[in-house]
């Protein structure tokens, strides 16, 4: 049965218990690239320092902290002179940039702690970290690789539906358009075509390279507190204001043959939870560490019908417009997300979402944005939404 496409509407029963009581009051990024000269530890000081600077904190103010990607919490803290009461390293996967979000906004709201630095440090371009290959978990099956997984499911996918490989391009184009709006992004300046998706090395069939995320050093750093003490520091406070989960393990070892939907379709509550309909979100991030999961993920929150996607975007639904054009409807992943920004699995998409909620992103703002929605479709998969805070 084709899910239910219809707008979402806010409850009308008792509100999310969180909503709209935990805020983002400091983001800080580092440069993207290839950093021999220091680690994951000295990318995250300096992430953590800018969103310091950017909330007009000190670290003696931080009494929680969450690290993720940094071997050791304990010698993190100890180099950014923080003792804090709430500590936690979290799982390297992507998918732990949303489960640490949630994690701190629930040690905020029980008392935990009041105001939790949130780091994500990694040094794998220059380490030259191999994101598979070797003796994995999907060995068995002659894939030792995430991008492997994912093309057998984008056959699949292929298969049932009808889809193609060339519609894909328009996911891939439109992050590259909005890496060139971007002067920080690793992908700035080099703008592509559909042609130029179709023609680029193949390297795991159907995928090409155009597919890929960018693996690079770099470090994202998040600071969260109450809505009630945000509204007393420096920059304009953003708001989580709903978010949803749903795991599922049946398939942890191999491809994903229902595309995780049914994983994506539980998080549609996040509508519910944060009291938005779809209609009320100007600008989603998504987890796209290829680009087929950004069809998963469209799909599975019912944006469009399950093999749909790929009509749904081929227009410029998700491209933001150029010199003063309209642009797409759902304009996604505007720093040029995983596949032309950088791969800092889902903390700078995140991060992304808060700047333009708060109309930091130049060239590449979204016209008024008042609500965000993030999307990550793995088999932990997950759906917030951030507003503005009015």
């Amino acid at each position: 049965m084709p899910p239910d496409t219809s707008p979402a509407s806010p409850a009308i029963h008792q509100p999310w218990p969180l909503r709209d009581k935990i805020a983002f009051v400091g983001i800080g990024t580092t440069r993207y690239g290839n950093f021999p000269e220091t680690d994951s530890y000295g990318l995250g000081c300096e992430a953590l320092n800018a969103a310091l600077d950017d909330a007009g904190l000190k670290p003696s103010e931080i009494d929680g902290l969450i690290v993720n990607r940094i071997p050791s919490y304990e010698r993190f803290a100890e180099i950014m002179g923080i003792n804090p009461q709430y500590c936690l390293l979290t799982e390297a996967p992507g998918r732990f940039s949303g489960v640490s979000l949630a994690l701190a906004a629930q040690a905020i709201a029980s008392g935990a702690a009041e105001t939790i630095a949130l780091v994500y440090g990694n040094n794998g371009r220059s380490v030259r970290m191999l994101y598979g290959g070797g003796d994995s978990q999907w060995s068995p099956w002659g894939m030792t690789s995430p991008g492997a997984i994912h093309a057998m499911m984008w056959q699949r996918h292929m298969h049932e539906f009808g889809t193609t490989h060339a519609d894909l391009g328009p996911v891939s184009v439109a992050f590259r358009h909005h890496a060139c709006l971007n002067p920080d992004a690793v992908m700035h300046g080099r703008p592509i075509t559909l042609e130029d998706h179709a023609a680029a090395r193949p390297i795991c069939e159907p995928l090409k390279l155009l597919d890929y995320c960018l693996i690079n050093d770099g470090a994202v750093a998040w600071i969260m507190t109450s809505a009630e003490r945000a509204r007393d520091l420096r920059r304009p406070a953003v708001l989580l204001s709903g978010y949803a989960r749903q795991d599922a393990f049946h398939y942890g070892s191999a491809p994903a043959d229902d595309f995780w939907y049914p994983n994506l379709s539980a998080t549609r509550s996040v509508y519910d939870r944060a009291g938005f309909g779809r209609d009320d979100i100007q600008g989603l991030g998504i987890y796209d560490n290829f680009s087929p999961t950004v069809m998963f993920s469209l799909e599975g929150l019912g944006f469009c019908k399950q093999g749909e996607s790929g009509d749904f975007v081929r227009d410029g639904t998700l491209q933001l417009g150029t010199d003063g054009a309209k642009g797409g409807r759902w304009p996604t992943n505007t720093s040029g997300g995983h596949l032309s920004d950088s791969y800092m699995q889902g903390w700078g998409i995140i991060a992304e979402c808060v700047r333009q909620l708060r109309d930091d992103c130049g060239d590449r703002q979204i016209p008024n944005a008042q609500a965000m929605q993030y999307i990550c479709a793995t088999n932990i998969a997950q759906s917030l939404i951030l507003r503005r805070d009015a």
